[in-house]
């Protein structure tokens, strides 16, 4: 047997990766499917405005702030005792919000699957890590889970809406309880306990650092793209920033850190996470314009529209798990730059999109950026973990998806304020004479700030009227689409060509 069988892995492993994506399915399916079930949840809890938006958005802050913390305590206390207590609680968190009885308990339950939420994303993929040795293997791995990642954001409004149509709104958190159960049950037996042999003490006061620093960042990024640059908003990415550079000065100094920071003397590992932040950045933003494009232009309920996106994911697929065959021919650094530009082409085709519906370009553009996205999504991940010791998965793992938490946040604040910015500029001097006169100052400010206010002011109108400012409207959003889209475009060739350069370095 030579050492390259020795190190290759066999059944067990490939069946362990199976369970690993148990808890990565549930966790990306998490936000799709509560958004689907609001309406529910809002004539049975009656929350305020503001509490809806806390149920839909403490699970993400918490995730977002906790990650590093987790993933550095599962290098410290086990990265399988991690992901089987994450589970358990996220299980009983789940529980606790499907029959919570009011919406501060419903936010309450949120939090705590938040919190339980970031164990579960870098345990799963640090334990890669050690359960794929071969470079090669791992890299299938990563796709697989980068698939089932991406599978779950398709899957979960089509579960959600079979279960919404025969049971109450609480069901969608019970889907988490059979797939955790049956982690806890195959976990301890296909899964290896990995941790530091060395880890030293807890860095607690780093661990406060991390969490409040993250959390005001992603809070203010939020806020940014919900209400624009206002005061709360700026404050909270200042208090952010600030609270940051006291972690890192803090993590410079301390015998044991919680982020070991040499991780990013790696080129390949500054350059990877880079990439992680800025595919986040263009897919969460099509994204939000996209799936407003097919439910308020093109007229579908939300289960079409997510059977629309089913091909978009089928690319993802196509795209992740081609990535091992591609790197046997071509370099990484290559394969990394050539994937940002095919996801830089398919941004450019959906910045063609016009009012009118165009179903194949629509498609053509996702899939094109889907097939470009995920080479360079797989790839990139592989880095960070590869490039650490095996000793700090865990941490690493972590830092991947802060990362991609932290993408998606700015995804939506910076690409969503574009759009916004082109679509009330287009709406202010663009609101036909028949409508602006018939409605109220409210309404018409409604009608200037998103598409939905436009449709919501038109219902209250004479039909022809009505029909005049839904066509505005529709003009003004896919002009803030199609810059939106050019920005993404523009945003990936430059990454491109910095990906080309920076990995393509010797050493890198």
């Amino acid at each position: 047997m030579t050492t390259t069988d020795l190190v290759r892995a066999g059944r067990r492993e490939w069946t362990a990766l199976a369970a690993l994506m148990l808890p990565t399915l549930i966790i990306a399916m998490d936000l799709a499917v509560l958004i689907l079930a609001i309406p529910a949840l809002g004539e049975s809890l009656r929350p305020s405005g503001t509490q809806l938006l806390w149920i839909t958005d403490v699970y993400g802050f918490l995730i977002a702030g906790s990650l590093v913390t987790m993933g550095t305590l599962g290098d410290r206390i086990g990265r399988r005792r991690l992901l089987l207590a994450g589970a358990t609680a996220f299980g009983l968190a789940s529980l606790l919000a499907a029959y919570a009885p009011t919406a501060e308990a419903l936010i309450a339950a949120r939090a705590l699957q938040g919190i339980a939420g970031a164990t579960l994303m870098p345990s799963t993929l640090s334990l890669l890590r050690s359960l794929f040795l071969d470079e090669s293997q791992r890299r299938v791995a990563i796709g697989v889970w980068v698939t089932t990642f991406s599978a779950g954001t398709v899957v979960g409004p089509l579960v959600a809406g079979v279960l919404l149509q025969h049971f109450w709104w609480g069901s969608v958190f019970l889907l988490n309880l059979p797939v955790m159960a049956a982690l806890l049950v195959v976990g301890p037996r296909l899964l290896p306990e990995v941790r530091d042999p060395n880890p030293g003490r807890f860095d607690l006061p780093g661990a406060a650092l991390s969490v409040v620093a993250l959390l005001a960042l992603v809070y203010g990024v939020k806020r940014f793209a919900e209400h624009g640059a206002d005061p709360v908003a700026l404050l909270a990415v200042l208090v952010g920033a600030g609270v940051g550079a006291l972690f890192v000065r803090r993590q410079r100094r301390t015998a044991h850190p919680l982020l070991d920071l040499g991780l990013f003397a790696s080129v390949a590992f500054r350059v990877s996470v880079l990439v992680n932040i800025a595919l986040g950045v263009m897919l969460a933003g099509i994204f939000l314009f996209v799936a407003q494009y097919l439910q308020l232009v093109l007229g579908m309920t939300p289960l079409a529209a997510g059977l629309w996106l089913i091909l978009p994911t089928a690319g993802i697929v196509a795209g992740s798990l081609s990535t091992p065959l591609l790197v046997k021919r071509i370099p990484p650094a290559r394969v990394v730059s050539g994937g940002l530009a095919v996801a830089a082409a398919g941004m450019a085709i959906l910045a063609q999109l016009g009012s009118g519906p165009s179903f194949a370009l629509l498609t053509v553009g996702m899939v094109v950026l889907a097939v470009g996205a995920a080479p360079a999504s797989t790839l990139s991940v592989d880095l960070i973990i590869g490039s650490a010791p095996p000793e700090r998965a865990g941490s690493a793992s972590a830092v991947s998806e802060t990362g991609g938490e932290l993408g998606n946040a700015l995804g939506i604040a910076l690409l969503g304020s574009i759009g916004v910015a082109v679509y009330r500029a287009a709406m202010t001097r663009g609101v036909p004479p028949s409508a602006a006169g018939e409605l109220a100052p409210d309404q018409l400010e409604s009608a200037t700030a998103t598409l939905a206010g436009a449709y919501e002011a038109a219902a209250r109108l004479a039909p022809a009227a009505g029909a005049e400012l839904i066509d505005a409207a529709t003009r003004a959003f896919v002009a803030g689409m199609q810059v939106a889209a050019w920005t993404g475009a523009a945003f990936a060739v430059v990454l491109a060509v910095a990906a080309r350069v920076l990995l393509g370095r010797p050493g890198a």
